[in-house]
């Protein structure tokens, strides 16, 4: 039986094309309607907005960084300003050869070549047609060397900037502080708005405390760019009106300091060679009139950018030029507190005005063979109250510290401003240490060392042992003493200015809580034990204060730094210079209405009679017309 085969059907073949042929048509004009209404919807009903948008995409807006505001002392003279001047930029898109530009940038020592690596990386880090600052400052010297040999180096030119500068230098450091590059902890902590397209910031002194008001605000401009992010100049006219309206950066406030310079330039002299501070108040409102610290260091350096060797040198010198004594140092205050522990004695009942002791160079606990040592080997002999301050007779407040006890001693010299914060409008402040018996129990862990011992109550009297201040807390304390207890908060920072309304917002004097004593003569025979310090015929700084054209007081104190035995002599010449003994002093004057109070530590001065009180005295005549300066004019 043979198969045959299928007749072909064309009839149902057309059928299945033309309904195959109409189905696509109308898929197709689905789709080029969807595709035509999507396009009326973008060119008609969505335009103003892809338009904006698109606007936007090639506008950018870019920051543009406020100026600092200016820095002055209290007569008007500029500690802190902003310099023209030129940095040395690099744009790695037109460089072809970034290691072998910088190698030769730094052999003709424009740049340091330990810096290399961090240039490099800083070009390879960012966007390439942005520039990478390789120094903040040139001088007058390498600018030109660099113009000659320009066409050598494409993709590194040199542009105007605004630097910070400190006229002064080292004179103003440690009051002033300085800025530097903002590190990643600023970046974090500061308001990025503000701050969009600064590269400074305060670090130290006023120009960290007082950051908000020095800094300003920023503006920013409309710029063109390209898809990549790059800058283009516009075409045409048309693009420039269409661009918003700029807005220009709120410059920062000029802040008016409390500091003298003269003053400041005379305490600077006077610690010339030598490590210390000098801090000087006015005991009448708490400005502070000088701030001092030495060694030094010059401020202009971090401004414009130090190389890493410049850096290490300050960090790793051993006379330590970064670190503010005046409100850092924390130093043994020695028999500079003889003045306010006499005034505690005096309340208490621990001694009065007419109780006399022999001093025979040293004083021994019952039954204790110790000898506690007056700086006079010999003694001073027959000693009441007022002698005990002028001559500095260790003994008679070994006798009376028993009677007074540690915690009366703390109370009283905290109500003078020791063992705490004084509040000064600049950061970095130590508390300094005034012990107490339940300091001792709170910091201490074995059971032996959390208790007093009576030993440890005699060496405090005289300001040794656990007691620690700083130079900003002895002026103040000096102050409250000049002034008979009243009390403020020290200030640095005068006034803050508008620098477009020229209004100025004045810093009103703090008025802490009163050093109260019961009887009036207390504080006359104390005070009147200091003006025999420095004026009297056996004060122990009769040499620096006789003659003077004024009356002033004072008080010596030398911090011991190391330990003597029982059976040796402190020997000057034979013991190193970096263990020897502190020499401190303070000081005000006027005596009968002070006009300024002075505190001066010199590092391993051994006498604060000798070494410390010409220091002040100095001071003290420059502010009240008797300086050099002043003889001049």
């Amino acid at each position: 039986m043979s198969l045959l085969s299928p007749i072909k059907d064309h009839h149902s073949e057309r059928r299945l094309f033309i309904g195959r042929a109409i189905l696509a048509s109308i898929v197709s004009l689905v789709l080029l309607g969807t595709v035509i209404a999507r396009l009326v919807q973008l060119q008609v009903f969505d335009h103003e907005l892809f338009a904006e948008k698109s606007q936007g995409n090639r506008i950018r807006i870019q920051a543009v960084p406020p100026i600092r505001g200016l820095v002055f002392d209290r007569k008007g003279r500029v500690i802190a300003e902003n310099l023209p001047a030129y940095q040395l930029e690099l744009i790695p898109e037109q460089v072809d050869d970034i290691d072998d530009t910088l190698a030769r940038l730094a052999g003709i020592e424009l740049i340091d070549a330990a810096d290399i690596p961090r240039y490099k990386e800083l070009s390879l880090r960012g966007q390439r047609f942005k520039p990478v600052t390789l120094k903040l400052r040139l001088t007058d010297e390498e600018i030109a060397n660099f113009a000659i040999q320009r066409p050598r180096f494409p993709g590194v030119d040199f542009q105007p900037r605004l630097v910070r500068h400190y006229p002064d230098g080292e004179l103003v450091a440690h009051a002033v502080g300085y800025v530097g590059a903002l590190d990643t902890d600023d970046l974090q902590r500061l308001d990025k708005t503000r701050y969009a397209g600064t590269s400074h910031t305060g670090k130290t002194g006023v120009e960290n405390s007082f950051e908000s008001d020095l800094h300003g605000d920023a503006g920013y401009r409309h710029v063109i760019t390209n898809a990549r992010g790059r800058q283009v100049p516009a075409s045409s006219s048309d693009v420039l009106e269409s661009l918003p309206i700029d807005q220009a950066p709120g410059p920062g406030s000029n802040v008016y300091l409390s500091l003298d310079l003269d003053l400041q330039r005379v305490a600077s002299n006077a610690l010339e060679g030598r490590r210390g501070a000098v801090v000087a108040i006015d005991p009448t409102t708490g400005e502070i009139l000088a701030l001092v610290s030495a060694p030094s260091f010059d401020p202009n350096l971090f401004a414009v950018g130090m190389t890493s060797e410049q850096f290490g040198e300050l960090q790793n010198n051993p006379d330590r030029p970064l670190f503010n004594r005046a409100v850092r140092g924390a130093y043994p205050p020695g028999s500079t507190i003889k003045p306010m522990l006499s005034l505690a004695a005096l309340e208490t009942g621990a001694t009065n005005l007419t109780r006399k002791s022999v001093c025979i160079g040293y004083f021994q606990l019952p039954n204790d063979e110790h000898r506690y040592r007056d700086w006079k080997p010999e003694g001073h002999g027959p000693v009441d109250l007022h002698d005990a301050i002028a001559q500095s007779c260790d003994v008679y407040f070994y006798e009376i510290s028993g009677d007074l006890g540690i915690d009366n001693m703390h109370d009283y010299l905290t109500r003078f401003g020791l063992g705490r914060q004084t509040g000064v409008d600049i950061v970095g402040e130590r508390p300094g240490l005034v012990p107490s018996r339940e300091w001792k129990r709170n910091n201490f862990r074995d059971r032996d060392d959390k208790r007093w011992y009576h030993g440890e109550t005699v060496i405090a009297s005289i300001g040794q042992g656990f007691m620690l201040a700083t130079p900003l807390q002895l002026a103040s304390a000096a102050a409250v003493l000049g002034s008979k207890g009243v009390r403020y908060t020290p200030h640095i920072v005068a006034a803050i200015e508008d620098p477009l309304s020229g209004e100025r917002r004045m810093t009103m004097p703090e008025r802490l809580p009163d050093v109260e004593i019961s009887n009036e003569f207390y504080w006359d025979n104390v005070l009147e034990g200091m003006h025999s310090v420095m004026q009297g015929p056996r004060g122990t700084a009769r040499a620096v204060g006789m003659g003077a054209p004024y009356q002033m007081a004072g008080k010596s104190g030398t911090a011991q730094v190391i330990s003597i035995a029982q059976d040796e002599e402190y020997d000057e010449e034979e013991i190193e210079e970096r263990q020897r003994d502190h020499a401190l002093f303070i000081s005000f004057a006027p005596f009968a209405a002070p006009r300024i109070a002075v505190a001066v530590i010199v590092e391993n001065g051994s006498s604060g009679s000798s070494v410390a009180a010409p220091i002040a005295k100095a001071v003290m005549d420059e502010y009240l017309g008797y300086g050099a300066s002043n003889a001049t004019q």
